[in-house]
């Protein structure tokens, strides 16, 4: 949960005031004779130059040295340094417990840094059994004397509801005092609470100006958001080509969702000129990190061979991957490969057991698939009840395919009683979705008089209609109806 700055940033910000205000005026040796005479201000500040290697070559060991020397004295820089050092293991053998007791002797002397870090050690777990309880009160007494780091993790704790009361409005005014210095994380949390209405009011243009600030400082999250805002029209005109910028920020950073986000702008040709290739390379970055969708997807590429050549063991490989995360397109299309055997062995039984757990998630090809499965007794006993259930739940969800199985059940009085109104009716919705076999279903109906008045005009009507989307079938019987031959 808590942020900490790798090592070498801490040992800049650990020496950023003695290095731009000039402190090192004096040669090495000088600094050194004076060290060697017990200054402790110059054992701190030799040990500052051999950990940054200014005026004589890096040596962390001396730097160590040094600052053991200072912190005797009670040096507090001194002191928090040599915790930097053994918490990172840089110079030393890693040791936490070692870390933890500098951080304390220069706490003691209320240094913000080491509180924030002893703060970091309780809320993460680091050397000591994890303690929120302890931590909040660390964090406080940084964040107290300014420090940013210890500001945004009492909003993180605030917002998490992590050793104190769940509070947005505390998570918030906390994040606000860290993003006015800078904090970029800080300054994404804030957005996210306005992206989301956490605690506020919904405001996309606060998000977004959020977003801003701490995308402008390469926080990648920040800027796969924008790149969202911007796609979407949300708070900002429309702009895929903005959205695009952002997501390249962000993907260049390895933010597997901005690289997804990427690949289907080429996929799709969304403010790009559609490019399979590109769309691969962007989804393949992103499926190296696990990214369910851009694993889909290239699953699908590869499938169709869309950008590369058609490979249905390589679909394969990628749809089991997007799969075993629970996604249901790429579980359906395992199903459809085993279904169809592209790439496997033909093999009802896999087909049906991958349809199982899409369906169940409310894929709705899926359901369909079952109920095809079930009313032909494939991989299964055959089951018109079975496959009834399963194409209710297809056809309550507008598919087309399953609403013309039911009504061809009813017609046909498989695994229900003979019921043309029932037929007509599940036809019809059928037919207003533009399924061909249901407009000749209903065709002949009126045709026959089977459930209906016989009605040719209105049987020439369903067969025009079936006909115009090449219905075969539908063609020779609007023959016969306009005195031709069949």
């Amino acid at each position: 949960m808590m942020r900490k700055y790798p090592f070498a940033i801490l040992f800049f910000l650990l020496c950023f005031i003695v290095l731009t205000t000039n402190a090192f005026p004096q040669s090495f040796n000088k600094i050194k004779a004076k060290a060697a005479k017990g200054d402790v201000r110059a054992q701190y500040e030799l040990g500052v130059m051999y950990a940054e290697g200014k005026k004589v070559k890096q040596d962390l060991a001396q730097a160590k040295a040094w600052w053991e020397k200072a912190a005797a004295k009670g040096h507090t820089g001194a002191e928090y340094n040599l915790g930097v050092m053994y918490a990172e293991g840089k110079g030393v053998t890693q040791d936490l417990a070692q870390a933890k007791a500098w951080y304390e002797k220069a706490a003691a002397r209320k240094d913000s840094r080491a509180l924030y870090e002893l703060g970091v050690m309780y809320a993460e777990g680091k050397g000591v059994p994890q303690d929120f309880a302890k931590a909040k009160p660390l964090f406080e007494k940084a964040a107290a004397a300014g420090h940013g780091g210890a500001q945004y993790n009492l909003g993180v704790m605030y917002a998490e509801g992590k050793g104190v009361p769940q509070d947005l409005d505390q998570a918030k005014a906390w994040w606000e005092k860290a993003a006015k210095q800078g904090d970029a994380r800080a300054q994404y949390e804030l957005g996210v609470l306005y992206l989301e209405g956490k605690g506020v009011k919904q405001d996309y243009a606060l998000a977004k100006a959020w977003f801003e600030k701490a995308g402008v400082q390469g926080y990648a999250g920040a800027q796969y958001n924008l790149g969202l805002l911007y796609a979407g029209g949300k708070g900002v005109k429309q702009d895929l080509a903005v959205a695009k910028a952002w997501f390249e920020k962000a993907g260049k950073q390895g933010d597997a969702r901005a690289q997804y986000e990427l690949g289907v702008m080429y996929l799709e040709g969304q403010g790009v000129k559609q490019d399979y290739v590109l769309a691969k390379e962007w989804f393949e970055k992103a499926g190296a990190q696990g990214n369910g969708g851009a694993q889909y997807n290239l699953g699908l590429l590869y499938a169709e061979g869309k950008g590369t050549t058609q490979d249905y063991a390589q679909a394969k490989d990628w749809f089991d991957k997007a799969a075993a995360q629970g996604d249901a397109r790429a579980q359906y299309e395992l199903g459809v490969l085993y279904l169809e055997g592209h790439g496997v062995m033909k093999d009802y039984a896999q087909a049906k057991d991958w349809f199982d757990k899409a369906a169940a998630q409310g894929y709705v090809g899926a359901q369909y698939n079952l109920g095809v499965l079930y009313a032909g007794g494939r991989g299964v006993k055959q089951d018109y009840a079975q496959a009834k259930a399963w194409f209710e739940k297809a056809a309550a969800q507008e598919d087309a395919r399953a609403q013309y199985e039911l009504g061809v059940l009813y017609f046909e009085g498989q695994g229900v009683k003979k019921d043309y109104a029932q037929a007509k009716a599940w036809f019809e919705k059928a037919a207003a979705l533009e399924d061909a076999r249901a407009q000749y279903y209903l065709g002949l109906m009126y045709a026959k008089g089977e459930g209906v008045d016989r009605d040719f005009a209105k049987a020439k009507a369903w067969f025009e209609k079936a006909a115009a989307h090449g219905h075969i079938a539908a063609k020779k019987e609007l023959s016969i109806l306009l005195g031709g031959k069949p």
